[in-house]
């Protein structure tokens, strides 16, 4: 349980936290040295994310109430991440387990814990380190369910506990958690039947309680950090811990500096006086999570025709980050794990992601 006096003493010691980094001993036997990246796809066992329903502008991520999956499209794709020289493989969870702990949230033909299990082994034999999603942002909670619609209720914080644990044990405490929590805007959610936004302390509070959960499991909370990085960078570097790694994500072509290089100490790439877009560039944020420290993992993306993307990610990141603190790259494709495309689709499904995996497997040839 996650109680008012828990939360004071979090608000009391945030600016330790954030300067505290994850135990030294934990990082030398978990991470490997710096030849060797992380170079990662995300995978989709279940795609509900996003509207309640089948939403005419999206309809390819609206709710389905079975498991929306391939195994011979996820035999493919584990195949060609090998081949390609990858080395993990993120699995985005969500409603597509019967968790014993929470069965009634899983969609129909969802694994079971048992088929969950026998397939991190097949991609551990395949040479790929299985790492568990689960996206705690309330704008990506569809699949939790009836639990989706409590947050930060302790019954919120029990099933955000044990879900996360039960994880962590079939995954075997695995090196890293990710726990999303991208987009928690309302336009992001303005589709959305119900919309949910935190804010200010709101959110730090039920932020730190994921963290802890993840850590006292003995694995280190990974995040997308857009929701309050892109808005309130300030707020984020103070309270922001050290221990948890940060992939920002930037799926366009603007890496380029020219006119963008800050004056003064410290330098930073953000500008809070513009409130529309204090980021110029999204691609800039890779730079002020360098010089504050942090470890990160860049994210790219092949959803639309940005076949240059990850490429040029790698690229811009290879330049121009401290290479002890870049732990590798994360290539996204944003499509269910499913042969066909929708009509708003130009490409298949299967080939986009075939195609995805193979554009990062293109880029660390070319830059590693």
């Amino acid at each position: 349980m996650y109680n008012r006096r828990k939360f004071i003493k979090d608000i009391a010691v945030a600016s330790s936290i954030a300067t505290s980094p994850f135990p030294a001993s934990f990082i030398k036997n978990r991470f490997t040295s710096s030849q060797d990246k992380i170079w990662a796809c995300l995978l989709h066992l279940s795609f509900n994310m996003w509207e309640e329903y089948i939403s005419p502008h999206r309809p390819f991520r609206g709710y389905r109430p079975n498991l929306q999956f391939s195994e011979a499209l996820w035999n493919k794709a584990l195949h060609e991440m090998a081949d390609q020289g990858l080395n993990m493989v993120v699995i985005d969870l969500g409603d597509g387990v019967k968790y014993e702990s929470y069965p009634d949230i899983a969609v129909n033909n969802a694994w079971s814990v048992d088929k969950l299990k026998s397939e991190l082994t097949k991609a551990r034999k395949l040479g790929l380190e299985p790492i568990p999603k689960l996206n705690f942002s309330a704008g990506h909670d569809t699949w939790m369910g009836v639990y989706g619609r409590m947050v930060s209720t302790e019954p919120y914080y029990e099933f955000c506990s044990n879900i996360i644990k039960e994880v962590s044990d079939i995954f075997d405490q695995p090196r890293l958690f990710h726990l999303g929590l991208d987009e928690e805007t309302f336009s992001h959610q303005s589709r959305q039947k119900h919309i949910v936004i935190r804010q200010r302390d709101a959110w730090w509070k039920d932020f730190y309680f994921l963290v802890e959960e993840v850590e006292k499991n003995n694995s280190r909370a990974w995040i997308w950090p857009d929701y309050f990085l892109w808005n309130e960078p300030e707020m984020f570097f103070k309270r922001m811990p050290k221990s948890v790694v940060q992939s920002n994500w930037y799926y366009g072509d603007d890496f380029s500096l020219k006119g963008r290089a800050p004056e003064g100490t410290p330098k930073v790439y953000y500008n809070k006086e513009n409130k529309n877009k204090i980021y110029d560039s999204y691609s800039l944020a890779y730079l002020d999570i360098d010089a504050h420290g942090y470890d990160q993992i860049p994210t790219g993306s092949f959803h639309t025709n940005n076949a240059t993307n990850i490429g040029r990610t790698v690229e811009f990141s290879k330049e121009h980050i401290s290479d002890d603190k870049l732990l590798g790259f994360l290539q996204t494709i944003w499509k269910p794990t499913i042969e066909d495309s929708d009509r708003h689709s130009d490409m298949r499904y299967e080939d986009r992601i075939i195609k995805g995996i193979d554009l990062i497997g293109e880029a660390k040839k070319k830059y590693y």
